[in-house]
């Protein structure tokens, strides 16, 4: 088991193993030991923890998460990182290596199987922990956490610029569906920010880690998630237009005219010449009830 902290010995190993990074999978290896340690604080963990790592890469990250908790079982897309990774976590016997699309993976399912533990629908059984790819890191997000696994918290470093999405609050430039979506399921923070210079090869922007504690319960309660995240995503999808225009024009519920907006609208006590960018969780969740009652 090789310690990767600089960018010489990151390179020795791939080189030795013939590997070159693939753009398009958003490949940037952490290679700064002060870094890494600092994220496995700040996920919290505890000896008696299993980790979901997503994108191990070459295991710089992997090594010190197993040393801290009772399994990691580390999900990785691209199959080509075998050998690296067979050498970096060479001794370590509570590592699992699963080579799969995070994207089609039951995350209960696979911690089940190879824990051998019992995933309680009413309790949070393990952590997630990630080193997203750029371009995935919505749809990736969404998935975990529309398909309701039962994982603790989402320990996950991100772009920069959409770790302030993350948090962002009503009114900001920021804030948007992702935004309403995230603080719907959990309780996001940003506790750092990771500079380029850390990675290799070099991504053109910075990072930042971001932990979101699972909500219990969603913040808000609603009739419907399919109705209240069309109503988001209709609201949002204009943005320089009034709540009206854009729920109006948006087709969001096919066969609600102009005016049944202005009457949904008014019976929420939401001033249909604000936009959407203004209106908070709770809003939503009203605008969604009063849709429910007018198609019920």
């Amino acid at each position: 088991m090789a310690e990767i902290s600089s960018v010489s010995r990151l390179l020795e190993i791939l080189n030795k193993h013939s590997f070159r990074c693939r753009k398009r999978w958003g490949q940037n290896f952490l290679v700064d030991g002060n870094i890494v340690r600092k994220i496995v604080r700040a996920a919290n963990l505890s000896p008696n923890d299993i980790v979901v790592e997503i994108g191990p890469g070459a295991g710089t990250l992997t090594c010190l998460l197993a040393k801290n908790v009772k399994m990691v079982i580390a999900i990785e897309v691209d199959q080509r990182l075998s050998p690296v990774l067979k050498e970096n976590l060479d001794g370590l016997t509570n590592v699992e290596i699963v080579f799969e699309d995070a994207m089609k993976v039951d995350f209960d399912h696979l911690v089940g199987t190879k824990s051998q533990e019992i995933i309680d629908p009413h309790t949070s059984n393990y952590k997630v922990v990630a080193n997203l790819p750029y371009y995935i890191t919505t749809p990736l997000l969404m998935y975990l956490l529309q398909r309701k696994f039962h994982f603790e918290s989402l320990l996950v470093m991100v772009q920069r610029e959409v770790s302030r999405r993350l948090t962002a609050v009503p009114g900001s430039k920021d804030y948007g569906s992702l935004s309403v979506a995230v603080q719907y399921y959990t309780v996001p923070k940003t506790l750092f920010y990771v500079p380029r210079s850390v990675f290799f090869p070099q991504p053109e922007v910075d990072s930042a880690v971001v932990y979101l504690a699972r909500r219990k319960t969603p913040a808000v309660e609603i009739p419907a998630e399919d109705l209240f995240f069309s109503l988001v995503r209709g609201a949002f999808g204009q943005r320089r237009k009034t709540i009206l225009n854009a729920l109006a024009g948006s087709q969001v519920i096919p066969g609600f005219s102009r005016q049944v907006w202005e009457e949904i609208l008014k019976a929420g006590n939401i001033d249909p010449s604000r936009r959407g960018e203004l209106l908070s969780l709770e809003e939503f969740a009203v605008l969604s009830w009063h849709c429910w009652e007018q198609l019920s």
